[in-house]
Order: C-alpha cells, then structure tokens, then sequence
C-alpha cells in the first residue's frame, strides 16, 4: 500500500473536475493533482472535445480557507507549485473545450508535446462510446458521467447516436429530429447536469424533440425508461383498439320491433362485444352486414359488452328469412385481424373472447377452405 501511495517528484499528472468560466480569469479548469509537480509557466496537455489541448499554465490558484474569505471575489491564492495530491484551479489559454474527467499532463520538454498529446488521445480513445446509427442523443457534464450512463443505457438495450460532453445545442436537436423520423422512442436528448441552450430549447418545441434533464443519474435513465414503456403501451393499446374484436350475441324473442330497412331487434351479448359498423355472421357464416347503431333504454351507445341486452338496427338482414328469434350471431372478424389478435394480444383477450373467437374461426374455416387458422 505504501509503495502505491507514492507520490513523484517529476512532471504532474492529473485529472479535470470541472471547466468553469470566472470573472477576471476567463475559462479555468479545476483539477486533482494525484502524482508530480505542478508549476506556474508550465506545458500542460490536457483532454479535449475534438482534440487533446495543449497550453501553458498563466496561473495556478488554490482555494482559501474559509475563515480567510472577505470578499467572494477574491477566493483563492496565487501559488508558484503544487504537488499531488491537491485540489487546484489552473488558469490559461484555449481551455474552452477542455473536458471536465479527461487527464491532464505536465509535459516534460516541448520536443516530448507530440507523445503526450497521443498519450492523452489514447485514452480518451478507450472510455469513447460507440454510437449507432438510430439512437439517442446523451449530453453530459463529463466523461465519466458520459461513461455511467451509457453503460446503464446499454444494459437496458437502448442504442446511442450521439454521446458527448457539453451543452444541448441546436446540432443535437437536428440529430434527434432525423432519429425521431424513423424511431420515435430513440429521438430524445438525455441531457446530464448540463444546459439546454436557448436556440435548442426553441428548436426542440418547434420539432417535438423530447429533452430528459437531470443532475442524478438514475433518476434520468430511470425518467427516460419510464417514458418509453408507457409510449410502447400506448402504442400497443393504439393498436389493439384498432382491431375489430370477437364478439357474439343472441337474438332475444318477443323483442323485434321492426323486421327490415332497418331491422330492428334485441339481442344479448354473450361474449366480447359490439359496436356500429362492426358487421354480423350467423353461425352457418352468412354475411349479414353491419350494424347501424345500438341503443341502451333509448339512448344510442358505441359499444356493448358482454352481458348488456340492447337494441340495434341493421340495413341489409329481414327478420324472418335472414334472421330469426333466439339466433345466435357473431362480429365478423377479418382474417388478418384474427391472425394479429391470436399472435400478439391473446393476453389482452378476455376468456369468453378468446372462446367466442375460436368458435367464429370454426365457422369460417368450415365455409371457405381457404381460412387456415
């Protein structure tokens, strides 16, 4: 432990905490010192957005300690060198693309810029995301907030288009306009402690690009999740309420009050359900038509469910040659709608559904040979 604890005497090697503006001092970075020496004038190499960033210190500046701040302005003090492992601010030129979680070195000798530039482009190589073509925009503060939270996106199978450090910018929302054309659930920005811009904000709500903001982690990815099991619910019911489900009734005697154009009569619902424009087979598979409307106690209703007795009126059957007292009929259900409701919503069909769907299967496949379910 001892020997791994130790600390050089050589050039400084260390890591950014944040990249922050202050009056006076202009774009600063914070840093931990963990090995070496740093030094006022020296040449640091330091990770950067699109490239590694080389400078030279023009201040290293250390926090007072509270009982000696007077004025906020004044909170720190000027220092010659520090050696790890310590908390620093180090101001200079061209840190505005430095990024907060990258390494930063002291290089030795300007002939020795070039290995350490490539050294700090390595391993920012190795902590890069791999993105996807269709997938999600993730904006984080620093690289290894960027790391947390693709790798919990990953585990939880959610692609990513782009992962970078910064700010929500107009860019992103184009990007995630071009992913929300194809895949609505991927054309979102999860942005992490970090602000949306206000050109992007203004482009967001002009393209319907959801933003996800947040400064905790798992509340974010967890917030995102959410958001896309409850659309995928949506989608689904959307979907299933589009179908045209089984249903099956019974005609009910002493209740036809009128015979045809349109017939209208009671009948009971032993199954499913009903509704207008859903259209009616006997149990031989004769097309009767659809019905018109349906009435409860007099008042017209869109739907009915199993056990209601009601009224409806139908154009196309006579009652008494089409369609006789004490009948039983079921909905029509298009063949390729029974293909979709057997093979992705049995479970949001009801028992007495499925049956009444298996019996009208039935009757069909004895009528034309072509049904092959």
């Amino acid at each position: 432990m001892r020997s791994r604890l130790q600390t050089t005497e050589g050039p400084a090697k260390g890591t950014v905490l944040e990249v922050k503006e202050e009056p006076g001092l202009g774009v600063t970075v914070n840093a931990i010192i963990y090995d070496g020496i740093l030094r006022k004038g020296d040449l640091i190499v330091i990770g950067g957005k699109e490239k590694p960033i080389v400078t030279k210190i023009r201040a290293v500046l250390l926090p007072k300690p509270l009982d000696e701040i007077r004025d906020p302005r004044d909170k720190f003090i000027l220092a010659e060198e520090v050696s790890a492992a310590a908390g620093i601010k180090i101001a200079a030129p061209e840190l505005e693309n430095a990024v907060a979680g990258a390494p930063l070195y002291v290089i030795p000798s300007e002939d020795q810029a070039l290995e350490y530039v490539k050294l700090v482009a390595e391993e920012i190589e190795k902590i890069k995301i791999s993105t996807d073509v269709e997938g999600i925009i993730l904006k984080t503060d620093a690289l290894g907030s960027l790391e947390a939270i693709a790798e919990s996106l990953r585990r939880n199978e959610i692609p990513i288009r782009i992962a970078d450090v910064g700010d929500v910018s107009k860019r992103d929302v184009t990007e995630a306009s071009i992913v929300k054309e194809n895949e609505p659930l991927y054309g979102v920005i999860l942005a992490f402690n970090v602000k949306v811009l206000p050109d992007a904000a203004e482009e967001a709500k002009k393209r319907g690009v959801r933003i996800f903001k947040h400064n905790i982690i798992y509340h974010l990815v967890d917030e995102y999740l959410e958001w896309v099991k409850s659309e995928k619910e949506a989608k689904i019911k959307k979907e299933f309420e589009r179908l045209i489900k089984p249903g099956k009734i019974k005609v009910l005697p002493g209740y036809v009050f009128r015979r045809a154009k349109p017939a209208i009569f009671g009948v009971e619902v032993l199954a499913g359900q009903i509704r207008p424009k859903y259209q009616l087979v006997r149990q031989d598979g004769h097309d009767l038509g659809e019905i018109i409307q349906i009435q409860d106690r007099g008042e017209a209703i869109s739907q009915a469910n199993i056990g209601m007795q009601v009224a409806i009126s139908m154009n196309k059957p006579v009652v008494g040659r089409h369609i006789n007292e004490g009948d039983v009929l079921y909905v029509k259900v298009p063949e390729q709608h029974v293909k979709i409701l057997k093979t992705n919503f049995q479970s949001l069909l009801s028992e007495d559904e499925i049956k009444a769907l298996e019996e009208y299967v039935e009757i069909m496949r004895k009528k034309n040979s072509l049904w092959g379910m």
